[in-house]
């Protein structure tokens, strides 16, 4: 709209050249303000073909024990195995004897398993650069969720494990929430630097909706939002923000669920970008070529508390979108769209091989679908960069 009006018939009769100039200025001016500030801004292209076809059943279980709710995936470094995060076969894994942490082979086979009894309600999962794995425990205090888990002094830890199922650190006092340095209220996604740097996003559906950083040892860094029921739209606030990740340079990529948007930090957490072209993202991953793929489960779904359209973000299709980060505004070059028909939030995290398969988890129907490519993808126009 605001092009069409700098267009009308005068201005172009009295000097095309010049609207021509302004319009290529107020173009770039436009889409940066929008990408920084903007609800309203940078649509998804949700129109783009979907190159992928989808698998069901490629896990292979033993007898008897099926995957719940699939909250997280990574592609191990030797490319010939993918880590799973499973809670325990459905949404809960508080008094169950099931291992969350599952690793499979890339024809589903599963070829390890551990950490049974050491998470309430696993949520967010990281792989990082050295081979470690990072788990949070999502249930906000007063989430029904969260009770079981707290009963048994489970919850509102992140915990990291080495490949045999160790737990190496734990931050956060188990079964405890809390919004200081030392306390988390449903912490929902972490991520890791080269350098060791913690990321974590605090917390989950009624927690403190905020962004902290820690060093490699555990020492607190910074914080961003935070506060229970601190809900906003405002730019570097938060609400429910539900997973972060980082790409190559060490940026930082906030999935502002309840916000309908991705926020884009430097390193030391400074507001870069504001996107809305993901809709409505639940679950990050960006692969070692900085592509970006975003879940969103939830667009079009209602949602509880005040009545407010932001939040259920209508009008927009769930699926996964894809972006490449080397461009500035990281627009949508290809749309998944969710598997099957809707029956209420759907796709929540996800992770992609080194082959360009996708492993979903989704919440309704408590199952993984796996998305694998038709063809090569061209996903960068430009292959030298």
């Amino acid at each position: 709209m605001i092009l069409m009006t700098l267009s009308g018939s005068r201005m172009w009769k009295e000097d095309r050249m010049r609207h021509a100039c302004l319009t290529v200025a107020v173009v770039a001016v436009v889409s940066n303000l929008l990408a920084m500030t903007s609800s309203e801004g940078l649509y998804g292209q949700t129109s783009t073909t979907n190159p992928y076809r989808v698998t069901l059943g490629w896990e292979k279980l033993p007898e008897g024990r099926a995957l719940g709710i699939v909250s997280g995936a990574f592609p191990d470094p030797d490319g010939q195995h993918v880590w799973m995060l499973d809670r325990c076969g459905g949404n809960q894994c508080a008094e169950t004897t099931l291992d969350p942490i599952l690793k499979f082979d890339l024809e589903g086979n599963l070829v390890d398993s551990f950490g049974a009894g050491i998470f309430a309600f696993p949520h967010g999962f990281y792989l990082d650069h050295e081979g470690f794995l990072w788990v949070t425990e999502g249930g906000s205090h007063g989430d029904a969720r969260a009770a079981l888990g707290e009963s048994l002094g489970l919850g509102h830890q992140v915990l990291k494990l080495n490949q045999r199922g160790d737990v190496l650190m734990r931050l956060g006092e188990a079964g405890v929430w809390g919004d200081g340095p030392d306390h988390f209220n449903g912490p929902s996604g972490v991520a890791v630097a080269s350098n060791g740097d913690i990321w974590i996003v605090d917390g989950h559906r009624g927690g403190n909706n905020r962004l902290v950083k820690y060093s490699s040892d555990g020492t607190f860094i910074l914080e961003m939002g935070g506060g229970v029921g601190a809900e906003s739209r405002e730019p570097g606030r938060f609400s429910d923000p539900h997973d972060v990740k980082l790409d190559s340079r060490g940026r930082v990529y906030v999935a502002d669920r309840g916000n309908s948007r991705i926020q884009v930090f430097d390193p030391n957490g400074n507001l870069l970008y504001i996107w809305t072209q993901y809709g409505k993202p639940s679950g990050l991953f960006i692969d070692r070529d900085d592509i970006l793929y975003a879940a969103d489960g939830l667009s079009g779904t209602p949602r509880t508390g005040p009545p407010d359209p932001w939040r259920s973000n209508f009008g927009w299709e769930k699926g996964i979108r894809i972006g490449d980060l080397k461009e500035e505004q990281a627009w949508v070059v290809h749309f998944v769209p969710q598997h099957d028909a809707d029956i209420g939030p759907g796709l929540e995290f996800l992770g992609v091989d080194f082959a360009g398969n996708i492993y979903a988890g989704e919440i309704n129907r408590e199952r993984l679908v796996r998305y694998a490519p038709l063809r090569p993808l061209n996903l960068r126009k430009d292959k030298s960069r």
